[in-house]
């Protein structure tokens, strides 16, 4: 399960989305979440689907890694929608036993809850993979610094972001080794109730704890010897520039997004 998690991931290419200003992609990645909190009803997450399945196609991207930034999410998934399915209140009802019941009203609902669940996920994934940790601090940086007028940190804030990410992958690797070192010595993590799970992860949490705490003190010291200092009079080996290709991109989500809202309102 833990190799299933791609949050922080990065898939080095040369491909359209790759190349795209990451303030760009920042700006599409936050109307491609209000597109999604826009549809109105399951049948217009087509609109999403198609905007998706072209950044994929455009990105160079296996529809299999986007699976695996859902996988881990298929417990959530399961319980939104069983409680969306038994707990929504309609008139038609389908099936009814004691207090459950389950009506046309409920069962849109779970569909339209999960799906958008489902395409939150997938498409913010696309960012993360697309985009290096160094550029998508860069590019939270400069969208951030009209806030440094009312002191707002906007370079420490986007530190703080990129080492999260760059260390989730380091942490999920460090994690399944000691996994696999407790099971060579006897351990069991998927049998027993959920108390004795959650008893048999002790021993995988305390070492993996050590271990990040010393990881941090690493980099501190590492950041130190460099003469780290923060963000004033640091300069940038690759400036951020902005070219043709954000704008159509931008054009297009824009449109994808209109097209959305006007589907809610008149063809709902």
């Amino acid at each position: 399960m833990l190799r299933d998690i791609t949050l922080g991931q990065y898939m080095p290419g040369k491909t359209a989305v790759h190349k795209l200003d990451p303030r760009t992609k920042i700006i599409l990645t936050i109307l491609y979440i209000a597109m999604i909190f826009c549809v109105s009803s399951p049948i217009w997450y087509v609109l999403p689907f198609l905007y998706v399945l072209l950044a994929v196609r455009l990105s160079g991207l296996k529809p299999r890694h986007l699976l695996k930034s859902i996988k881990p999410l298929r417990f959530l998934l399961i319980l939104t929608f069983v409680l969306n399915l038994f707990f929504s209140t309609g008139e038609t009802i389908w099936l009814q036993l004691g207090f459950l019941k389950i009506t046309q009203e409920g069962f849109v609902t779970a569909v339209h809850f999960g799906m958008r669940l489902v395409f939150l996920v997938a498409g913010t994934s696309i960012l993360t993979l697309t985009t290096s940790p160094i550029a998508l601090s860069d590019g939270i940086e400069m969208l951030l610094k009209p806030l440094k007028v009312i002191r707002f940190p906007a370079h420490e804030l986007a530190m703080m972001m990129t080492i999260a990410l760059r260390f989730i992958p380091t942490l999920i690797e460090e994690a399944d080794k000691i996994m696999k070192a407790q099971m060579a010595r006897g351990a069991d993590f998927e049998s027993g109730n959920l108390l004795k799970r959650a008893k048999a992860m002790i021993p995988l949490l305390v070492p993996l704890f050590v271990s990040a705490f010393r990881r941090a003190g690493d980099l501190a010291m590492a950041m130190e010897a460099r003469c780290y200092h923060g963000g004033e009079g640091r300069t940038r080996l690759r400036v951020l520039r902005y070219t043709t290709g954000d704008l159509y991109a931008l054009l297009l989500t824009v449109g994808a997004l209109i097209l959305t809202i006007l589907c809610g309102k008149w063809i709902a």
